[in-house]
């Protein structure tokens, strides 16, 4: 699939997943646990649209489709549980890897950096807080297993967060998702939802940078 299909596909993820949905049920359950466990689950796989791809669905279980709610609610809860674990083992596995600085492929040293510098402020709460920030969403539980976190720790952050980002987002996009403004702009509330989940990202990484730089002027 090309740059340009892909980005078609996010934008207009309504429509392809509606088409989905109606015509093979059963394909699209097994669609959405395979995105978002692999968006949970490798770390190499930060971009995928986990926000908008339960938003998306949420809008639809709401207009009529023909998928169960609940059912649905539960493969999500199971898909991101079961994600995060993964990574949390993947990480201890490349612990001394990780440790030495060595390079791994498809994985980039400043996300394992800014998600470190994230645990270290927040602690084990960086596993529930995480979910709603993409890419450290991703790379949270790959650096609890790196830091060798306790397994049973990291468990009950992990069912936390969780169930309360499939929980947040599907709420919101079963309640809000039907709104004609939204149903007719959905592009753009597709690139907004995007836009305001990085956001916080974004400005952590801009407030390192400038007590970075700041750091360096001090010690001149």
């Amino acid at each position: 699939m090309s740059l340009g299909s892909l980005m078609d596909f996010f934008l207009h993820m309504d429509k392809y997943l509606s088409v989905l949905i109606n015509q093979h049920t059963t394909v699209a359950y097994v669609f959405l646990f395979v995105v978002i466990f692999i968006e949970t689950g490798l770390v190499i796989c930060p971009f995928l649209p986990g926000d908008s791809l339960i938003f998306v669905t949420a809008a639809l279980a709401a207009a009529g489709a023909p998928i169960f709610s609940p059912f649905v609610l539960l493969l999500l809860y199971a898909a991101a549980i079961s994600g995060d674990t993964l990574n949390y083992h993947i990480g201890h596995l490349l612990r001394e890897k990780i440790k030495r600085r060595t390079h791994l492929v498809f994985v980039r040293m400043e996300y394992l950096d800014r998600t470190q510098r994230f645990f270290e402020k927040h602690g084990g709460k960086t596993i529930t807080i995480a979910r709603f920030v993409p890419i450290i969403r991703t790379f949270a539980p790959f650096v609890a297993g790196a830091s060798e976190m306790p397994y049973r720790w990291f468990l009950g952050y992990n069912v936390l967060g969780g169930i309360s980002w499939v929980s947040v987002m599907f709420a919101i996009g079963y309640f809000f998702g039907n709104i004609p403004y939204v149903k007719n702009h959905f592009s753009l509330v597709v690139v907004a939802i995007i836009v305001i989940s990085v956001l916080p990202a974004i400005l952590a990484f801009l407030k390192s940078k400038m007590e970075t730089r700041k750091h360096r002027k001090e010690n001149v």
